[in-house]
């Protein structure tokens, strides 16, 4: 189990927030799959505080989801503690992460995510101003990290200490740089060093692809959970099988295309109910690539399956899939969605490295067109 301040999980597992994924619809699929903590997609403090209909519109929860969990972006302490309280008061949220680890250049440049760390002064009044806002409601609040801005510049040890300071119930590190973006391999290390830095759970993020790299990470590293981003797209059963390993049961076996495909039916009807059937087929169309990754399905019936705006439409596509066909074993282990390559250099606010201060910087645009990610 995972304790969050008065928040027990059953399995000690996080589904990480994506932009674009990890809506009402994907969040009901993965929970149907296996036990965990499900987080909805970032949203910006200042959207919720000033009533932006955008952000308001994604604090939607499916009507059995027991434990609201909203991740939150923001650079100023005041519309932190104000979001937190809104979420808790009015949206019963019962856990919120605050999110210093967006590696992105739109948020970097800017003072956002994992450029905020940098600025040890600001995380703390941040921390702080979250924590106390949330404290009447009995609310856990963590935080998601990265090892640093780059290699010369890493902060996840400090980020720690301020976390377990400002009475963060726990604290998630990615163990990756925000110049390496998704590229190359997690560093597994850092992740062990702040489990023995500081009192509160760590919980691991970076390149947990199957069950198995969840029990080998928790082993190495001594971390309290783990978090699940790129590994489960298109594979929302992965949920099953990290519930079925940490309760130390055998791991099902893979899914056949016939398996596969009743998945995707369940997702279309689930983005349905959510957003309506012709948008939330649309919506559905990125996750194909994902869902059929390694599988012998045919480029023309994978183009219709892009296409595809209705049920029935889908059901006659997914139809002509052979389900007997078995799971690509040779897709396990590997990675999945964007990687991109490592950057030469972040792109930061003017003068941002030269003080680890930050409580006068102007961040008043940071948190602009941000929800999302």
């Amino acid at each position: 189990m995972l304790k969050l301040g008065n928040l027990t999980i059953e399995t000690p597992v996080v589904l990480a927030p994506m932009a674009g994924i990890t809506n009402a619809a994907y969040r009901r699929l993965c929970a149907e799959q296996g036990a965990g903590l499900y987080v909805c997609e970032m949203i910006t403090s200042r959207g919720i505080v000033e009533g932006d209909q955008k952000s308001l519109d994604m604090l939607t929860f499916d009507p059995r989801e027991t434990v609201r969990s909203v991740q939150l972006y923001g650079v100023d302490p005041t519309y932190i503690g104000r979001a937190v309280q809104i979420l808790c008061d009015s949206y019963g949220v019962a856990h919120v992460d605050l999110n210093f680890g967006c590696p992105v250049p739109k948020v970097t440049r800017k003072g956002g995510g994992a450029a905020l760390p940098w600025k040890r002064n600001l995380l703390g009044a941040i921390l702080q101003s979250a924590v106390r806002a949330a404290t009447p409601y009995g609310v856990p609040v963590t935080m998601k990290t990265r090892i640093g801005i780059d290699a010369s510049h890493q902060t996840y040890l400090d980020a720690g200490r301020i976390a377990e300071e400002s009475g963060a119930a726990a604290i998630g590190l990615h163990g990756r740089t925000a110049a390496q973006a998704y590229s190359g391999q997690a560093d597994w290390s850092t992740i062990a060093e702040l489990v023995s830095h500081v009192s509160i759970p760590v919980l691991g993020n970076g390149d947990i692809w199957e069950a198995g790299d969840a029990l080998r990470m928790v082993a190495e590293t001594g971390c309290a959970g783990v978090i699940v981003g790129r590994g489960c797209l298109g594979r929302p059963w992965l949920f099953r099988d990290l519930a079925a390993a940490f309760a130390g049961e055998e791991v099902l076996e893979l899914p056949t295309l016939g398996e596969v495909a009743a998945v995707m039916r369940r997702h279309g009807e689930l983005l349905a109910e959510l957003m309506g059937e012709q948008r939330g087929l649309r919506d559905f169309r990125k996750h194909v690539s994902w869902y059929l990754k390694g599988f012998p399905a045919g480029g023309e019936l994978r183009a219709a399956l892009g296409m595809v705006d209705t049920l029935a439409h889908l059901d006659e596509l997914l139809s002509q899939l052979d389900p007997t066909v078995p799971f690509p074993v040779a897709e396990l282990g590997a990675p999945r969605g964007r990687q991109g390559s490592p950057r030469d250099h972040i792109i930061l606010p003017q003068g941002w490295l030269d003080d680890t201060d930050g409580l006068t910087a102007n961040l008043a645009e940071a948190e602009l067109g941000v929800s999302g990610g």
